[in-house]
């Protein structure tokens, strides 16, 4: 139990090779059970160990020292209980479910047992940027073991991948999800839902070992690679869900419409062109930027909003999307909980509109989502948020192991052209899959 504040000392030494690699050697050093790798604009932060956290499910939210009944603003009992924590300039790390969006005005009948936010303030946090590293620990003498790990020079071990085939598995499923989903679209219930599909991997999958390399695969906006608590997911987030600087700027990044990308650049061109002038797609990402664009307005200060880039096209792994970002300053009054509050989750993850689309999700995906199309975030005491749209990834819980993909159905939509999307998707991490019993 916290009683007295707590504090952390700092400390920075020079480390060689890069961030990436820096930052999966502290996690497979084995010194935490539970840590949280996050990568933004090539800065990777690893937060190990569990100083503090906050826990919010159907009950309420909760600390080791402190619980807040349910409310119809969830998201403020998460608020209310970080700003409460004992910890001088605290940095929380940990995830978002997707099934808090059915939820964030207070709503319970949608829910099960399921936690919906995890964060955790962790007792050490090291930052790698290029030649150097920032660790902050409420321990002194951990400061020395990181220090250890940080400044071998060793240089990282590549792992050998053994690719997944993605596309001899739920077709016949998907195929009829995307046809109900069409039909409901066609009949006026909801313009685009956003449907995935799930695949199993028979074995267990080395997931550290497995982001080091996948990460060098993809160009991802974000990266992750989180265990806490019995979750764990590695990902290669292709875009922002919402990022929230201290001083109030609001930034959201819509990708959607997508083809693939190949070893072919003149291949990829074509691709690239065909995707810029296709008018499903085209109309697929246009509802997506509308609906970012009115979801600012509600937490913006008048006149800020706008959209910056759009429809640029962006790599990621290996495919290509069409994307725009959105861009506004909180108003008065408002803050980075408000704004999480209105874009979560992502559009490009749920549908438009989202409550009709939830409504389709639910009807025709086989299972709860839990992180899919929920985010990865950090968020700290000085106001500031970043969270990742949870795409692109493998996951385990209760000894199983999966990944899933999914793709934007709108009444053009074809259930052969929408389950090859999914394909392109899950192949970013299917091809880089380390079985744990073959890793090195």
């Amino acid at each position: 139990m916290i009683t007295a504040a707590r504090h952390y000392s700092e400390t920075k030494v020079a480390v060689t090779g890069d961030p990436l690699d820096v930052v999966v050697r502290l996690a497979e050093a084995g010194l935490h059970d539970e840590y949280v790798i996050y990568e933004k604009d090539r800065e990777f932060s690893y937060a190990g160990g569990v100083l503090a956290q906050v826990v919010l499910d159907r009950n309420g939210g909760r600390t080791v020292d402190t619980a807040l009944a349910w409310n119809d603003r969830p998201l403020s009992i998460v608020r209310s209980l970080l700003s409460d924590l004992r910890v001088d300039g605290w940095r929380a790390y940990g995830w978002a479910a997707f099934e808090l969006s059915y939820v964030k005005n207070g709503e319970q009948d949608l829910l099960g047992g399921q936690r919906l936010v995890h964060l955790v303030v962790p007792r050490c946090e090291v930052r790698v940027t290029d030649g150097w590293a920032r660790i902050r620990t409420v321990d002194p003498a951990e400061a020395d073991v990181l220090t250890d790990v940080l400044t071998d020079s060793r240089p990282y071990a590549m792992p050998r991948p053994e690719p997944v085939d993605v596309r001899n598995t739920d077709a016949d499923a998907y195929h009829s999800a995307v046809m109900g989903a069409v039909d409901e679209i066609k009949a006026g219930l909801l313009q685009k839902v956003v449907l995935s599909r799930v695949v199993d991997l028979p074995d267990d999958i080395d997931l550290t070992a497995t982001y080091a390399l996948g990460r060098r695969a993809n160009m991802p906006a974000r990266s992750f690679l989180v265990r806490l608590d019995g979750v764990e997911v590695a990902g290669f987030s292709p875009e922002v869900v919402a990022s929230v600087s201290a001083d109030g700027e609001v930034v959201s990044q819509p990708l959607a419409g997508t083809r693939a990308l190949s070893d072919d650049e003149v291949l990829n061109e074509c691709y690239r062109r065909d995707l810029l002038t296709d008018p499903k797609e085209i109309y697929e990402h246009a509802i997506s930027v509308k609906v970012g664009n009115d979801e600012f307005l509600s937490f913006c200060k008048p006149g800020s909003v706008h959209v910056r880039e759009l429809m640029s096209v962006k790599r990621r792994g290996t495919v290509q999307h069409l994307a725009s970002k959105v861009v506004g300053r909180l108003a008065d009054g408002r803050d980075a909980w408000d704004a999480l509050g209105a874009i979560f989750p992502a559009v490009t993850a749920s549908g438009v509109p989202k409550e009709a689309a939830y409504g389709a999700i639910r009807r025709h995906e086989s299972e709860v989502r839990g992180l899919y199309g929920g985010a990865v975030m950090t968020v700290d005491q000085s106001g500031a948020l970043d969270a990742a749209l949870v795409l692109r990834s493998v996951y385990r819980e209760r000894g199983r192991t999966w990944l899933r993909a999914g793709a934007g159905i709108v009444a053009q939509s074809t259930p052969d052209r929408e389950f090859e999307e999914t394909c392109e998707k899950l192949d970013s991490v299917a091809r880089f899959l380390v079985p744990a019993a073959r890793r090195g």
